[in-house]
């Protein structure tokens, strides 16, 4: 047929869940990718290397892990700004732990927002000693990330959740 001269589009892209150009300037660093994602539930670090049958998954920590191992409140949100960035130190502990020491901080397609709960994972991850590069102006504020703009319930939450993380690894 003379008309169906159309370009495939990959199904990823088509969907609107992949960038291929942003992915393959992330892999031509040869780094490690941090990869942070917050779901409508929950916020998901993972530690992620490329591999020719498929990336592989080295660590990965969710919110939920934070209740589980770690007594954080089973009735706290585990997508705020405080879970966030303790989803990203026990992720970043777990991934020094298993002998990584840099990698590539990889957002998808969510914005890029300073403050913001992807930037308090980041922190989470550089506090726990995964060499990743950064400018300190997104992070958010101490008070934020420490949980005390809400709470001292929540604060207190956050000293014991890190404090149980650090022991663990």
């Amino acid at each position: 047929m003379a008309g169906n001269n159309r370009r495939s589009i990959f199904r990823r892209r088509q969907a609107g869940l992949t960038d291929y150009r942003r992915r393959l300037k992330l892999l031509r660093g040869r780094k490690p990718r941090a990869v942070v994602r917050v779901s409508n539930t929950r916020t998901t670090c993972q530690l992620v290397t490329w591999a020719a049958n498929g990336d592989l998954v080295t660590v990965s920590k969710t919110g939920s892990d934070l209740v589980k191992k770690h007594g954080w409140p089973s009735d706290g949100s585990l997508k705020s700004v405080p879970a966030s960035y303790l989803v990203g130190f026990a992720m970043g502990k777990a991934a020094v732990a298993n002998g990584a020491t840099e990698a590539v901080l990889d957002i998808g397609l969510a914005a890029s927002s300073r403050g913001g709960r992807v930037y308090a994972a980041l922190k989470g991850m550089v506090d726990a000693g995964l060499e990743i590069p950064h400018s300190d102006d997104v992070f958010p504020d101490e008070d934020r990330l420490n949980g005390t703009h809400m709470n001292e319930g929540v604060a207190k939450a956050v000293e014991s959740t890190k404090k149980s993380i650090e022991g663990a690894y």
